[in-house]
C-alpha cells in the first residue's frame, strides 16, 4: 500500500515528488551520457558526409578497390566456415564438459580477444614462417605472404567470437528436453541435431557472423603475416592504410564500404538475439 502512493496524483492535478524526482534524474542520465554518444557518433557521421555518392561509386569501381574487396570477402567467407567446421567441437566440449584443464582452455581461447593483433601476426610468423617451428612439418610450404596467410591470421583473431558465442547457446540448452528425447529413444547424435543445434542456432549464426565481420577488420596480424600485396594479399583494411599515402579517395571509398557492412552486420545480429530473447 505504501510502495503505490506516488502513484497517486496530487489533488491540485499537480506530479506528485518522485515523479518530477525521477523525471530530473532522467534527463541528467541522457545529459551525462551526451559527450561518449557524440564522440561515437560524430565521427562517423563526418566519415559518411565526407564521401559524395558519385565519389563513392566512381572509386569501387577501380581494380585495386575491387580486389581488395574481392580478396576480403572470399578470405573471411572460407575463415568463417572453417571457424563453424572445427570450432563447434570447442564449443560444445566448453559448455557441457567438465575436465582438468577446461579453465586453462578457455584462458586460451579468450588470448586473441585481448592479445594485440601485431603479437598474434609476429606469433603466427615465427611458426609458420619459413625458418619456424612448423617449417619441418610443412616441408618447404610458402605460408607467410600469402592468401593462405591472410585466412590464418583472420582464423588466430576472430574465432573465439564464434567459439564464446555458440558455447554459450549449447550451455542454455534446458537439458530436461534432452532427457525427454532421450527417454523417447532417440541416440546422442539425434539429440544434437534435433534439440541442442536448433535451440542453439541463434547464438551459433550470431557468432558466425561476428567472426566474419572481425575477420573483415582484421589489419595487424594480416600486415605482419601476410604482408600488403594488392591482388594476393591486400585486403580492405590494408588497401586502407595504403589509401591515406597514396590516394585518399580509395580510403575514404572503402572506410564507407567497412562501415556500411559493419553496420549491417550488427543490424543482423542485433536482430537474431532480439528475436532470441522474445522468444525466451
Amino acid at each position: 500500500m505504501t510502495s503505490d502512493l506516488h502513484k497517486i496524483p496530487k489533488p491540485n492535478g499537480g506530479v506528485s515528488t518522485d515523479t518530477a524526482t525521477l523525471t530530473r534524474l532522467n534527463w541528467r542520465l541522457a545529459l551525462a551520457s551526451l559527450p561518449l554518444v557524440l564522440f561515437l557518433v560524430v565521427p562517423l557521421a563526418g566519415l559518411l558526409l565526407r564521401v559524395s555518392p558519385s565519389n563513392l561509386v566512381s572509386s569501387l569501381g577501380e581494380k585495386q578497390v575491387v580486389q581488395a574487396i574481392s580478396l576480403s570477402i572470399s578470405t573471411t567467407l572460407i575463415t568463417a566456415f572453417i571457424t563453424l567446421l572445427l570450432g563447434t567441437p570447442v564449443a560444445f566440449v566448453l559448455a557441457r564438459k567438465k575436465f582438468f584443464g577446461r579453465t586453462l582452455l578457455d584462458a586460451i581461447i579468450d588470448m586473441p580477444l585481448v592479445l594485440p593483433p601485431a603479437v598474434a601476426g609476429v606469433a603466427l610468423l615465427i611458426t609458420f614462417g619459413r625458418r619456424g617451428y612448423l617449417s619441418p612439418i610443412l616441408g618447404g610450404m610458402e605460408i607467410p605472404f600469402t592468401e593462405v596467410a591472410v585466412i590464418l591470421a583472420q582464423l588466430f583473431v576472430a574465432s573465439p567470437y564464434y567459439i564464446k558465442s555458440a558455447a554459450a547457446g549449447f550451455a542454455s540448452v534446458n537439458h530436461e528436453l534432452e532427457q525427454a528425447a532421450a527417454v523417447d529413444g532417440a541416440s546422442r547424435s539425434q539429440i544434437f541435431r534435433t534439440v541442442v543445434l536448433p535451440l542453439s542456432l541463434p547464438s551459433i549464426i550470431g557468432g558466425i557472423v561476428m567472426t566474419w565481420a572481425r575477420a573483415l577488420g582484421e589489419f595487424g596480424a594480416t600486415i605482419i603475416f601476410a604482408g600488403n600485396f594488392p591482388g594476393r594479399t591486400q585486403t580492405m583494411p590494408l588497401a586502407i592504410y595504403i589509401g591515406f599515402e597514396i590516394d585518399l579517395r580509395i580510403a575514404l571509398a572503402l572506410a564507407v564500404t567497412l562501415l556500411a557492412m559493419s553496420f549491417l552486420v550488427l543490424a543482423i545480429v542485433k536482430g537474431i538475439l532480439g528475436q532470441r530473447l522474445a522468444v525466451l
